[in-house]
């Protein structure tokens, strides 16, 4: 017999169904809300008390510190950054994470008596001292996520961590004051996913040995993460990094001190989105001409020293966002292949040894917050059109030999707020700007720019930095003009020899500028301009004028 049922009976049983299914899932969720019963086991509670009272806020802390919530009046269950399993009451996750907490993780700590534990994270505040082998911490094997960034211990990290936390799926050390070699039992921890271990910039990072990194590539087969920036990576072989996991998706090895030729092959990982290689100076390569992988949103070469050209392959990049490859001997000209590059939001070639002329498609790329082609030897001239960089906030193409009038859709774009141009070849006036933008700063300095500055140049009301130094303008720059340039710190019009000041104006309350910085040294100046007194005013150069008669009381 074929039972039909009612639209609004399984319509009935399938909202049972998802309310079960609800009510499983917040089984395990986090409580931060207060219940009608307590869930919190009454040991569990006492463990977490006791770890408050060996601690410390800080008293300057902006925000409500996590940790003051945490009461014996209440269930600890309902305690912000605690988290419990709503069926046993066990704590299964303690989020403390910018919490402003001081104090020492002894060995015996009563948090690492939380047998259940799944995932702790206490970075970002002010824990001390060392993670002895005998604590207590490294009991708790059933712990999968382990955070300790961004605080202040010191001395090694114990091999207990990588011998008896085997379930860690996530582990984040990184600036975390731990300083030595990295053990090679590190590559115990074969269901990691995620690694961080990234320090900064002082003398205490930690380091690794060839035979640790490379058991480390060879065993973390589930990596998908791998952040390493300014570990000492020096005496590693740069051919380990062939062995790193194919479901990789992300690698960061800034200032490691990497050097070799880098395996072309890495960059061909089928899951690879994010490389940073950035600061390695004595690493080289090459860019692979094929099997790059087409997952890539982020490359970072910048300041290594990878030679060659840039293959016709990166035209099939399609969810690229960051391409960076300063201070890189690539040469020869920049390939026109950005046209599919839709996503792309920031591109730096900066002294990368480029000549040629600009690639059309550069300025076509709608999404383009960022350009900078600086020190190169390109040539030609730039569009005379463009309409499509609507989001470019910064286009700096300085020490260049870009030749041609100067156009004015650089002045019009609606987001731009910082241009370059200096050390160019620029020539012509500049055009009256129909409709000004929101720079702030402009370099035009060291071109061949003649005539007078337009009066509409000066409705460009944001600007804070104008350097127009060494040009050929000409004209009268009246005082009335610089009083509507309200923000205007740094002004360089020197070495101008047609440029002067109007006088007419001297009588003008300047009280209100923000100039700080006044270059006209060079120019046509033939009278003291009273009215760059201001109190905010650090330099005045007005060196090799033409200036007579005195100088009123400052």
């Amino acid at each position: 017999m074929v039972i039909r049922m009612l639209p609004c009976q399984i319509l009935c049983l399938l909202l049972a169904f998802l309310c079960f299914q609800v009510d499983c899932s917040l089984s395990f969720s986090s409580s931060f809300h207060h219940s009608s019963t307590h869930l919190c086991l009454s040991e569990q509670r006492d463990a977490l008390l006791e770890f408050k009272h060996t601690i410390s806020v800080d008293d300057d802390c902006d925000t409500y510190p996590t940790i003051n919530s945490w009461n014996q009046s209440t269930d600890c269950c309902s305690w912000q950054g605690v988290r419990c399993n709503k069926v046993t009451g066990h704590v299964i996750g303690i989020d403390l994470s910018h919490g402003c907490l001081n104090g020492s993780l002894f060995a015996n700590n009563s948090l690492f008596h939380l047998q259940n534990l799944q995932w702790l994270d206490l970075s970002f505040n002010s824990f001390y001292g060392s993670l002895l082998e005998n604590s207590t911490l490294f009991h708790l094997q059933g712990l999968q996520r382990l955070n300790l960034a961004h605080n202040n211990f010191n001395g090694s990290i114990s091999s207990e961590l990588f011998n008896q936390l085997v379930s860690l799926t996530h582990l984040n050390l990184s600036d975390s004051g731990f300083s030595d070699l990295i053990r090679y039992a590190i590559s115990l921890l074969s269901n990691l996913v995620s690694l961080d271990l990234s320090g900064n910039d002082d003398d205490t990072s930690l380091s690794f040995d060839a035979q640790g990194f490379d058991m480390l590539a060879r065993n973390l087969t589930k990596l998908r993460n791998l952040v390493l920036d300014y570990i000492d990576l020096s005496g590693v072989s740069i051919n380990s990094f062939l062995n790193l996991s194919s479901s990789l998706e992300r690698l960061s090895l800034s200032y490691c001190e990497l050097h070799g030729e880098f395996p072309g092959e890495v960059f061909g990982l089928p899951y690879l989105q994010h490389i940073h290689l950035s600061w390695n100076q004595n690493l080289t390569g090459y860019l692979p001409k094929t099997n790059l992988s087409l997952a890539l949103e982020l490359l970072d070469l910048s300041f290594c020293s990878f030679s060659g050209s840039i293959p016709s392959s990166f035209g099939n990049l399609t969810r690229i966002i960051f391409i960076d490859f300063s201070e890189n001997d690539l040469g020869g000209q920049i390939p026109d292949v950005f046209e599919n590059l839709n996503k792309l939001t920031s591109l730096t070639f900066y002294s990368c040894n480029f000549s040629g002329q600009l690639p059309t498609t550069l300025f076509n790329l709608t999404q383009l917050t960022q350009l900078d082609l600086s020190q190169n030897q390109l040539e030609g001239a730039l569009p005379n059109h463009v309409s499509k960089l609507q989001l470019l906030e910064a286009f700096w193409v300085h020490d260049n030999q870009i030749s041609g009038r100067l156009p004015s859709w650089l002045f019009t774009l609606p987001s731009l707020q910082q241009l370059d141009l200096s050390y160019n070849k620029l020539t012509g006036p500049i055009d009256q700007i129909q409709k000004p933008n929101y720079l702030d700063y402009i370099d035009l300095s060291s071109n061949e720019i003649h005539g007078p500055i337009p009066s509409t140049f000066f409705d460009l009301v944001n600007l804070s930095s104008l350097l127009l130094s060494s040009n050929n303008l000409s004209g009268v720059i009246k005082s009335n003009m610089l009083l509507k340039l309200k923000n205007l710190y740094n002004l360089d019009l020197s070495n101008n020899s047609l440029l002067s000041l109007s006088t007419s104006g001297n009588d003008v309350n300047y009280s209100s500028s923000q100039l700080g910085l006044v270059l006209f040294s060079s120019c046509g100046i033939r009278q003291f301009p009273n009215f760059f007194r201001t109190s905010k005013l650090m330099v005045l150069d007005l060196s090799n004028n033409k200036i007579s008669g005195g100088i009123s009381k400052w």
